[in-house]
């Protein structure tokens, strides 16, 4: 098998756990990931099945989210699984929160959640938070695309804000930030991701839904399908040279390009253009 899957995520399971069914149920051991979620989140899961697992690196990474939050409330873990670390009666208006959250919107510098998967000297973070020490944590620059507010109750504190963000970029940092920022706490009660590059909650289907290899296949996505990158269709005579790595003569790509090398609507390599060679690079012989 090769190809994608959109896999919904449900709330409660690992990214992990999701790769891990996904082995046990075809007894494929080559299955991964392209973008972890929280187990607390769910939504957009991309799985690559098979020698697809090498096409990750070379697709879209922007996501979209749509964050639930909590305000008058901060958590330890910047959502519902940590405990409370500050509470306030004040309440923020719709204006506060439109107003602040324009702050965000760009490039921005983000101080990931302490409890956090991100390794420090070969270490989770999370580790050295649940053993209760004390660590510098770097921040990191990450830009916001897109932040709006599409739902906002005085009554409650709650709001819904839909984000369009880059890779790398912690929503419940975004949650805890604003709440800090608008002196009131706030944490995250609810994350769904609705799009990773060009996967789309519309288009996912539910994990529980994949229970036997014959419907895992028909869902396959074809891994052309899902990356931003210019296709070069090979000729029979191109396809024997590229089987064994041997580079093309470039006729129509432009020089420095990443591009696909198709045949018959699969992919058969991703090579480099350098002027008038094609420099294969990733062969994909057996799929």
């Amino acid at each position: 098998m090769f190809g994608f899957l959109n896999v919904y995520k449900p709330v409660g399971k690992t990214s992990h756990d999701v790769v891990a069914y996904f082995r046990k149920l075809l007894k494929i051991k080559q299955i991964g990931h392209t973008g972890t979620l929280d187990p607390f989140a769910e939504g957009v899961l991309p799985i690559c099945i098979g020698k697809a697992t090498r096409l990750i690196e070379y697709l879209p990474d922007n996501k979209e989210y749509t964050a639930y939050i909590q305000f008058g409330k901060s958590t330890e873990t910047y959502d519902t699984e940590g405990k409370i670390v500050f509470e306030s009666n004040k309440k923020i208006t719709k204006e506060d929160l439109q107003k602040e959250l324009k702050n965000f919107e760009g490039e921005i510098t983000q101080l990931p959640p302490i409890y956090s998967a991100i390794k420090l000297n070969g270490k989770k973070l999370y580790e050295y938070a649940r053993e209760g020490k004390n660590i510098e944590i770097q921040p990191r620059k990450v830009t916001i695309h897109k932040i709006k507010l599409t739902e906002f109750n005085y009554k409650t504190q709650t709001a819904q804000i839909d984000i369009e963000c880059s890779k790398g970029t912690y929503i419940r940092s975004i949650a805890n930030d604003l709440g800090n920022n608008l002196e009131r706490g706030g944490y995250l009660y609810r994350l769904i991701r609705t799009k990773s590059g060009k996967f789309e909650i519309q288009n996912s289907t539910e994990m529980n839904k994949f229970t036997d290899k014959d419907f895992t296949q028909n869902k396959l996505i074809n891994p052309i399908d899902m990356l931003n990158i210019p296709i070069y269709t090979l000729s029979t005579e191109e396809i024997e040279k590229v089987i064994h790595g041997q580079n093309l003569l470039n006729k129509s790509m432009k020089s420095d390009d990443l591009i696909i090398l198709v045949y018959n609507n699969r992919i058969k390599a991703i090579a480099n253009v350098n002027d008038n060679i094609i420099n294969v690079n990733k062969v994909f012989n057996d799929d």
